[in-house]
């Protein structure tokens, strides 16, 4: 075992557990126990005081309100002083045949809050820690600000199922929302090693970076691609300058907001229609949709006009050159090329539906 491994291994004896939101949330959970205690407590009551003249009050002779009260607490928690006691037959019956059972049902009421709060939270802590541990092709976003939040939210979209997706960020309000769309949270800094090694990053399918500043975006990539050299990271970087640095660290791909509003505009002066598409093809909610994939078996030897899955060629990825649809190495696909097509995406509704199924 080498000394990285080790490293990594206590570490990850040290991490926080991740955190997943629950669809019936503990405080809820606990708030309807204890209504319907409390609405069972209320109909025994009820009960007792129409049926006083079957209960005997030993110290003074009469049975008011408090005193049925009373009887009703010390009876369905199974206290009996003996003070106030049943004497009649239909007394004895009601105590036998519809206070018993509901004394049960209370108790079992009260123990499973108890269960709640304690055995079930040890639980879930227990079973998130199994999930962390195992956690593989995973997709880690580090920095849930409004980059981070749109980018997740269309991912989920997309069909990526949200228990698959985990989010550190710094701040609470942001781990609340990303909780709340069904991630795996973390709230820490996602600059230090130990944060980075608890998410299992090395085993991760691909990383986002959007820490809402430059330098500490550079600064988590530089970390991540330390901890990760081989899975591929995206960052969103607001500065040109800053664009060749974040490569530097380690990003893959570099995206660059103001840029790309430029690149709306600059569209928009040529034709009212050019930034409308492009906003299509980065949206799932659109008509079309721009996707990356690897050349398929069938496709070997074709153009890359002519895709088995009916999308319009655009670009050819060789050995990390790109190659346009209209040059000669576009004529015959290799095993090994990556393709950028843009396929007809699903009506939005459907979208919808998938990820309200997920």
């Amino acid at each position: 075992m080498n000394k990285r491994e080790t490293f990594r291994q206590t570490m990850q004896r040290r991490l926080q557990p991740l955190r997943r939101a629950t669809y019936w949330p503990i405080w809820a959970d606990v708030l309807t126990r204890l209504s319907v205690a409390f609405f069972l407590i209320a109909v025994v009551v009820m009960i007792h005081w129409f049926d006083r003249g079957g209960l005997r009050d030993t110290v003074d002779g009469q049975v008011s309100f408090g005193d049925v009260v009373y009887f009703t607490m010390i009876s369905v928690t199974t206290t009996g002083f003996g003070d106030i006691v049943p004497v009649s037959d239909r007394s004895r019956l009601v105590e036998a045949v519809i206070v018993t059972p509901i004394r049960i049902a209370v108790l079992f009421i009260f123990v499973g809050t108890a269960y709640q709060f304690v055995l079930q939270r040890s639980w879930e802590k227990w079973r998130m820690a199994q999930i962390q541990a195992k956690l593989s092709n995973h997709l880690v976003v580090l920095g849930f600000g409004i980059s981070g939040h749109e980018a997740v939210r269309e991912l989920i979209a997309r069909g990526t199922k949200a228990s698959s997706i985990v989010v550190i960020d710094p701040n609470p309000e942001p781990i609340r929302r990303a909780e709340a769309m069904g991630c795996n949270v973390m709230q820490g800094d996602a600059t230090r090693d130990e944060n980075l090694v608890a998410v299992r990053i090395a085993n991760a399918s691909s990383i986002l970076v959007s820490a809402g500043r430059d330098d500490a975006s550079i600064l988590i990539v530089l970390t991540s691609h330390h901890l990760a050299p081989h899975v591929p990271i995206s960052v969103v970087i607001r500065s040109k300058d800053n664009e060749l640095l974040a490569r530097q660290a380690g990003a893959t791909t570099v995206i660059n907001p103001v840029s790309f509003t430029g690149l709306l505009l600059a569209g928009s002066a040529q034709g009212e229609h050019v930034s409308d598409y492009l906003t299509d093809l980065a949206s799932v909610g659109g008509r079309v949709q721009l996707r990356e994939r690897a050349v398929k078996a069938e496709e070997l030897g074709s153009s890359l006009s002519n895709l088995a899955s009916g999308g319009q060629g655009l670009r050819l990825y060789r050995a990390g050159k790109p190659y346009g649809f209209w040059e000669d190495e576009a004529k015959s696909l290799q095993h090994g090329d990556r393709i950028v097509e843009v396929i007809h995406s699903p009506s939005p509704e459907s979208h919808t539906a998938e990820g309200a199924t997920d």
